[in-house]
């Protein structure tokens, strides 16, 4: 009996296992970068047209990807309010308040490195005076609640404790009002910058940087605090 021929095996074929695609609306490798791009795009937004009228989807427009990405990231608008609160404001804000506790007791060494803070902290986030006055200052403001909550007794209250302190002592010009005292310092320094746009036109001050400023209201000040 003929042996049988074996069958001819059949040849291989290459199997090549599809790309994996990405599933919608997750980040890209560089996700940390987008992230801060969209809180970036937040913050201009909430300048520019104050928290309660920015929608995600104007957020997105901003920064160039869809309202998608934004829920996937930070998921409703409360919550991306608070996000810019928390890794924003709050950083801007503690670094002044860590000026004010390296003053000690020292008032002048407190005046000025508040109006200095303030300062060095706008050089770094030049968003923060418009939205301080928008947001803060004006009657239904978003982050009027934070102010009182988180702000107030970090920095304000603790320098006007001091202010008040130190006219006990006689260092400081008994007929002032440490509370309105901590007012005039925010005047003094939040608003002129927050107000540049303005006075610059107004006086053609293009001359006048913030160093400038800095000096006008430390000799302000000094003359009227009769610091000793």
């Amino acid at each position: 009996m003929p042996a049988k021929t074996p069958a001819r095996a059949r040849p291989k074929t290459a199997t090549t296992t599809p790309p994996r695609r990405r599933a919608p609306g997750r980040p890209q490798p560089d996700g940390q970068d987008q992230r801060e791009r969209l809180l970036d795009a937040a913050l201009a937004c909430f300048v520019r047209e104050g928290i309660a009228a920015t929608s995600l989807r104007g957020i997105a427009a901003e920064a160039g990807v869809t309202p998608a990405m934004l829920h996937y990231y930070f998921g409703d608008k409360p919550r991306l309010l608070q996000v810019v609160a928390d890794e924003r404001l709050q950083p801007a804000l503690n670094r002044l308040r860590e000026g004010v506790a390296q003053a000690g007791d020292d008032i002048a060494a407190l005046v000025a490195g508040f109006v200095g803070g303030v300062g060095a902290v706008v050089t770094e986030h030049p968003w923060l005076p418009a939205l301080w006055v928008r947001e803060v200052l004006s009657e239904g403001g978003a982050l009027r609640s934070m102010m009182f909550e988180r702000i107030g007794p970090a920095i304000p209250q603790v320098m006007v404790k001091r202010f008040a302190a130190a006219q006990q002592k006689g260092e400081l010009n008994a007929d002032l009002d440490p509370r309105l005292l901590m007012v005039s310092l925010v005047g003094l320094t939040l608003f002129p910058i927050a107000g540049a746009p303005i006075w610059r036109s107004l006086f053609a001050t293009d001359d006048i940087d913030f160093e400038t400023l800095r000096r006008h209201t430390l000799v302000l000040l000094d003359r009227g605090l009769e610091l000793k």
